[in-house]
């Protein structure tokens, strides 16, 4: 090795590998293709191995690559927490943080959130997408993950920002016309409007019934992997959905949704995932802490909801009111 490598063509070399595609990553750099090639062709050059297998539609990361990656990303964290602590003494967070959460609750309730949290601190930038499954945090570079659900691989740190049940409804027009299911086994016999999203199965449900887990098989007559299409259908009287106490909280406390078997529930309470390597990053325990303080004020629909229990339409339905985070 004749020279040694410039750190910011290892940053160039992980976005890269996130990306896997050198006009999304100069997207993201705010350079060009042209510029992340020449960086990349550079550090290749002082690293004397091939980083990148390369083709017309995509590029991934060849065996050296893959080793490097492992190494080099937690050298860029020490390297970031060093510079965040050096130029950040007072503790107002700077850099990047990349984010993740799912289609329906990233779009009602995340996004708004990192808006506030960005107006707080405005050396702070942040990548946010939401998706439909779940990614590996650290072969992506996420930083954090908003995720519902209870299934979290060993290697990740997770702290619990809200509690959530997932519990079966449909709209009183479908109970009307369908009847209301009595057991468990008669979801086989009603119309059925599943996801495929995040950790759930379209065709499988897999059920808390007082201190038991149960699994039973339904016959979905509408599949989709977005949970707001699901919502709508079941508000239209389409079928029978499972849905985050989040999501339909307003419309069952409105009427226009109704719960049923409420002695069954799923558990999915709502986390901030990371990777390991991240738990000491000022910047991100902040981010978390902001997150939490937000959905405590915003699901205050769903604080004294009880698993197992029948959530029941009200009469009134108090306005949101907001604290200040401090």
């Amino acid at each position: 090795m004749n020279n040694l490598p410039n750190l910011s063509d290892f940053k160039v070399f992980c976005v890269v590998a996130k990306r896997r595609s050198f006009v999304e990553s100069a997207e993201e750099l705010g350079s060009s293709p042209a510029y992340v090639s020449k960086r990349i062709n550079i550090l290749e050059t002082n690293l004397n191995c091939k980083l990148f297998h390369r083709s017309t539609r995509h590029v991934s990361l060849t065996e050296d690559g893959k080793l490097i990656l492992e190494k080099i990303t937690h050298i860029l964290d020490e390297f970031d927490a060093l510079s965040e602590l050096l130029n950040n003494p007072l503790g107002s967070p700077t850099g990047h943080l990349d984010i993740v959460s799912s289609f329906g609750f990233g779009r009602k309730h995340v996004a708004p959130i990192l808006s506030k949290l960005l107006n707080m601190y405005p050396k702070l930038t942040i990548h946010f997408n939401t998706i439909d499954n779940t990614k590996d945090l650290i072969q992506h570079s996420i930083d954090l993950d908003i995720r519902i659900g209870n299934e979290i691989a060993p290697n990740m740190i997770a702290k619990k920002l809200a509690p959530n049940f997932r519990i079966l409804c449909a709209s009183p027009s479908y109970l009307a016309k369908n009847g209301i299911p009595e057991t468990i086994e008669d979801l086989q016999h009603h119309d059925c409007l599943t996801i495929s999203e995040r950790d759930q199965s379209s065709v499988l449900l897999k059920l808390r019934h007082k201190n038991e887990d149960i699994v039973t098989h339904v016959r979905p007559r509408f599949v989709s992997n977005n949970g707001e299409i699901i919502h709508q259908l079941a508000i239209d009287g389409q079928g029978i959905i499972l849905r985050s106490v989040w999501d339909v909280a307003e419309e069952l406390a409105s009427g226009k949704l109704q719960h049923i078997l409420p002695e069954y529930w799923q558990d999915a309470d709502i986390w901030a995932v990371y990777p390991s390597r991240l738990k000491t990053s000022s910047k991100l325990q902040t981010c978390i802490l902001f997150i939490q303080h937000e959905l405590s004020n915003r699901l205050h629909l769903i604080q004294n909801l009880n698993r197992g229990e029948l959530i029941s339409p009200i009469d009134n339905i108090h306005p949101l009111t907001e604290k200040v985070f401090l």
